[in-house]
């Protein structure tokens, strides 16, 4: 059985692509911040943010499964954008650029870069 290579000369691509999905999802991150700074004078709801906050960290938590090679990060990375997504859409009837781009970044190029790993992925 080959082991994954996972040295990054050889899965440069791999890494880029995973880090710009990040650079994108930290945008979310900042827009959770920014509310829980403000959610007094906006009068959002204090679990609201124990939610999103916990979905940021399980969103995370599923990237760096993806960047290990694990299948069940591929698998849960788009439910827990998703997840994200509709707390905002639910709570404050927002509506997120940042995880809408996320989602087709991790479409359109992501698996892009994980698909031809698949059968290597754990």
């Amino acid at each position: 059985m080959n082991s994954v290579d996972r040295s990054y000369k050889n899965n440069k691509d791999y890494y880029i692509i995973f880090g710009l999905i990040l650079l994108v999802f930290i945008l979310s991150i900042n827009t959770d911040l920014a509310e829980y700074s403000q959610h007094q004078s906006l009068n959002i709801p204090r679990g609201f943010f124990y939610y999103t906050l916990g979905v940021d960290f399980l969103v995370l938590f599923s990237w760096l499964l993806i960047l290990f090679f694990r299948k069940l990060g591929v698998v849960l990375f788009p439910v827990f954008v998703l997840l994200h997504f509709s707390l905002h859409n639910y709570f404050l009837s927002t509506y997120l650029y940042s995880d809408i781009t996320v989602l087709f970044l991790f479409v359109g190029i992501g698996l892009i870069a994980v698909i031809p790993r698949w059968n290597i992925l754990k």
